[in-house]
C-alpha cells in the first residue's frame, strides 16, 4: 500500500512538472538563427573552425599527424 501511494506522488509529481513552462522549455530545442544569412554564416564559421583545427593538429609533421578519417574530413571540408 505505501509503494502505491509513492508511486502515485511521483507521478502527480511528474504531471506537475510536464504542466510547468520552464521545464518544458529544457526539452524544447533553441532556436539559434535569426536568419538565412546568420545560419549560413554560422555555418561557415563552424565550418572554418573545424579546418582550423585539423591544420593545427598537422603542426611540424604535416600529413603524417592527421589519420585517414581526419584526412578525408580535411578534404571534403575544403571542397565546400
Amino acid at each position: 500500500m505505501t509503494y502505491l501511494i509513492i508511486l502515485l506522488l511521483f507521478v502527480a509529481i511528474g504531471f506537475v512538472l510536464m504542466k510547468n513552462k520552464s521545464v518544458k522549455n529544457i526539452f524544447k530545442a533553441e532556436e539559434k538563427y535569426y536568419t538565412i544569412d546568420d545560419e549560413y554564416n554560422a555555418k561557415r564559421k563552424d565550418r572554418e573552425d573545424k579546418i582550423d583545427k585539423l591544420l593545427g593538429k598537422m603542426g611540424k609533421n604535416g600529413l603524417a599527424d592527421l589519420s585517414e578519417k581526419e584526412r578525408k574530413r580535411l578534404d571534403e571540408l575544403s571542397k565546400k
